[in-house]
């Protein structure tokens, strides 16, 4: 069954024949088209116009929702079926307790900002869309049009770009299609470029175990017949048929497109992309310091990513295709688990992941423009042992947590409380929108932006509102 899929390079009608011209011009097409996931070279012109200072933002999705009284805000003083089976670990900010099992983190965690109050009402997953949009309706159980609201990354496509025109702006990693937002009403050419499909990297089991195989990395290489050189004159053909056009094109358009096809072709020819996704490239101190793990070599990769010109990554972390890694119900549950033998092995992972990445992106000056946001789609319940088992928590859509450093804003500092028993919000309140209006002004958009579905209406920013946290900006 033949399966035809739209993507950023749609425009050239690649399978279209164009009478006698058909195995230049198509082969032509067709090879720019199958780059698809990138965006159209109408990007790349707007960026031009807009010259701005990089920016980007490198999102680690623990996909399944992390317990947060078991990772960011214990419950120390609190009976061991409330608290849970960690201990807790003094860090940088006086006062401040995180898990046990964090100790990079609590070493350096005045170079984080701590939210403990995020309110996650209305976010479920398979698929988790509603953090990653913003959108309250975003939520496919409830609301058959939620797949049409685009994710943050996504609108930052439209709005921003990419920090270089030879690059996607929005890149994921991505485990399964469930766990990571799309562009929706927007359009094809701003969903994510799936780096995990162009990238060599180890293949995990759905339970983390490495099979010691390598998947991907061919995405980038031409067929065996056609060179660098050929698809030059290849691309070269394909301008000479415009301009025999051009006169018909009173508004100048087609002339003026032809610099930034130049561009989206250079994207499969000159292997900027290419070269940021390919590991042996890094220096082996590099690597080694980041390690042999996928979500560890995934991390590094968006770093190259940033340095190449991506202004959005988001990484899958999840072994698991279904509702992902960090769902962590009970020990009876598996690929899951539940805290001790399901989360707990996830922590030391993640604490040497992302404590690396940041540290990284300090020391090669990157992290001012790159802000590392972690977080999943919502919290877990206060008690221990829910269906049937020792110590697993269910979904808590009603209180979590998150982490954020970097992008050059205030840090050093924890936001917002949840009750003793770690159950509701207790003060400062952080919304969805209040986050994706944060990104939204850390990039420099305008917050009162509208933009229009494909029927011609016309759709806000931010549909429910929500406002950046000015402990950041201040």
């Amino acid at each position: 069954m033949l399966h035809v899929h739209h993507h950023a390079f749609t425009f050239l009608n690649p399978q279209r024949r164009e009478g006698l011209l058909l195995s230049r011009r198509n082969l032509l097409k067709a090879s720019v088209a199958g780059f698809g996931g990138l965006s159209l070279p109408a990007w790349l012109q707007a960026r031009e116009q807009h010259r701005l200072a990089p920016k980007s933002v490198i999102l680690l999705w623990m996909t399944g929702g992390p317990s947060h009284i078991d990772t960011l805000d214990p419950k120390p003083e609190r009976p061991v079926e409330n608290r849970g089976p960690f201990g807790v670990t003094k860090t940088r900010l006086p006062g401040v307790l995180i898990c046990e099992h964090l100790p990079k983190l609590a070493a350096m965690l005045d170079r984080f900002t701590v939210i403990r109050s995020v309110d996650p009402r209305g976010s479920n997953h398979e698929p988790n869309t509603v953090m990653q949009t913003g959108n309250l309706l975003a939520e496919p159980r409830t609301n058959p049009e939620a797949s049409h609201y685009p994710a943050i990354a996504s609108l930052v496509a439209k709005f921003r770009g990419a920090n270089h025109p030879q690059v996607p702006p929005y890149v994921a990693f991505m485990r399964s299609r469930s766990h990571i937002a799309f562009a929706g009403v927007l359009g094809k050419q701003y969903d994510p470029f799936l780096a995990n499909e162009a990238a060599r990297l180890p293949v995990y089991d759905l339970v983390g175990n490495d099979t010691g195989t390598i998947s991907g990395g061919k995405m980038f290489e031409l067929p065996i017949d056609v060179s660098p050189h050929r698809m030059a004159d290849r691309q070269q053909l394909l301008w000479n048929l415009d301009r025999l056009r051009a006169d018909i094109d009173k508004s100048g358009v087609m002339a003026g497109l032809e610099k930034y096809e130049q561009q989206a072709v250079g994207m499969l020819t000159g292997g900027r992309v290419r070269d940021a996704l390919d590991l042996a490239r890094e220096p082996q101190r590099s690597r080694d310091r980041y390690g042999r793990h996928l979500w560890c070599q995934q991390a590094l990769l968006a770093r190259r990513l940033v340095e190449a010109g991506t202004a959005f990554v988001v990484l899958d972390l999840s072994y698991h295709t279904a509702s992902g890694t960090w769902d962590t119900h009970g020990d009876n549950i598996p690929p899951y688990g539940g805290i001790k033998k399901g989360l707990g092995p996830l922590l030391p992972l993640f604490d040497h992941l992302i404590t690396t990445l940041v540290d990284d992106l300090d020391q090669r000056g990157l992290l001012k423009q790159t802000l590392v946001i972690a977080m999943g789609e919502f919290g877990r319940t206060p008690q221990l042992g829910t269906q049937g088992s020792t110590d697993g928590r269910n979904h808590w859509p009603y209180v979590m947590s998150m982490l954020l450093a970097g992008g050059g804003l205030k840090h050093a500092q924890v936001i917002g409380s949840s009750t003793k028993d770690g159950g509701a919000i207790q003060e400062r309140p952080v919304t969805p929108g209040d986050l994706a209006a944060t990104i939204y002004r850390y990039f420099g958009i305008p917050l009162d932006a509208t933009y229009t579905d494909a029927t011609g209406r016309v759709l806000n920013l931010l549909p429910h509102g929500g406002e950046p946290l000015k402990e950041l900006f201040s």
